[in-house]
């Protein structure tokens, strides 16, 4: 399975929360992490794998497509992440693969040579992993109209792709991410343009809510006016959201509110709840994201 993790705009927490997704997806299949934000490739940081943090020096994926590199860099998470936490969960799971990106590089012109090859990556490792994530740059990027290209493709056609398109809970993300997906040079515009059928893809497609605040826990801080005017602004939210076609019926999932993310993008592990560093909340959104993400009954009856 492949996973194309998108957003219309950067700060969605769509690179932190597809990590997470697919660390908890990793406790229990073998799952392979491409960074195709070629702009500015730093999945690495959030995996905490030092060498890799804004990319490698070579044979990235940056590499692969614009120099020929045969075989782009893997690194196995559990081994090269300095978090020891992290690589102690070794003993029980799956296979987590990080391919990063190459350090200092850039988007570039696609082509149907480029367009090709990433056919020939994606077609491999679909083969050798249970899940595949592609985490993309924002916007109508590079990566994403490429990633449209390649599994449109006739070869492809056996291969199950999702997308998931994250936005915050906010007025302004609902309207990018609604443009993202229905507006023109959107996902299913461009994706109908290189070959998609338009209604399939949309049943591919699910939208990701992120740090959506708990308006029933108790703020001791707050006012009752504060609480009235939240809990109306939440509901505006709410009829926006299903205006623009982001409605809960087309929602995979939602995450919290997590302190430790506003602090610092990083994988929340069980080690952190039980330091009380981080929110179970937090860790059980993830799961219920990987969960579903897999489950091919929920898809089938969104």
């Amino acid at each position: 399975m492949l996973v194309f993790a998108s957003s219309d705009k950067g700060g969605t927490g769509r690179s932190v929360t597809s990590c997470n997704i697919a660390f908890h997806l990793a406790q229990r299949l073998d799952v392979a992490y491409l960074d195709f934000d070629f702009g500015s490739p730093t999945a690495g940081a959030i995996f905490e794998i030092p060498k890799a943090e804004r990319g490698v020096d070579r044979d990235g994926l940056h590499s692969y497509f614009t120099d020929d590199v045969a075989d782009p860099r893997r690194l196995d998470v559990w081994r090269t992440t300095s978090r020891p936490d992290l690589r102690g969960t070794n003993v029980r799971a799956g296979r987590l693969a990080f391919f990063p990106g190459d350090r200092g590089g850039a988007e570039f012109a696609t082509s149907a040579d480029l367009d090709q090859r990433c056919v020939e990556l994606l077609t491999r490792l679909d083969s050798e992993f249970d899940v595949v994530v592609v985490d993309l740059s924002a916007g109508r990027s590079t990566a994403l109209t490429m990633a449209l290209k390649a599994t449109a493709q006739s070869t492809m056609r056996g291969v199950t792709a999702r997308w998931l398109v994250f936005h915050r809970w906010t007025h302004q993300h609902i309207v990018a991410a609604n443009g993202l997906v229905y507006g023109d040079r959107g996902l299913l515009a461009v994706g109908e343009s290189v070959g998609h059928d338009p209604d399939a893809l949309l049943d591919a497609i699910r939208f990701v809510r992120v740090a959506v605040p708990d308006l029933k826990e108790h703020n001791p801080g707050q006012t009752a006016a504060q609480a009235t005017w939240l809990h109306a602004c939440d509901e505006e939210l709410r009829k926006l959201a299903v205006d623009h076609k982001l409605g809960r019926s087309r929602v995979l999932g939602t995450t919290p509110v997590e302190p430790v993310l506003q602090w610092r993008e990083q994988i929340i592990a069980e080690s952190d709840v039980s330091a009380k560093i981080a929110n179970t909340t937090t860790v059980q959104a993830f799961k219920e994201l990987s969960a579903r993400l897999t489950d091919d009954a929920v898809w089938e009856g969104m």
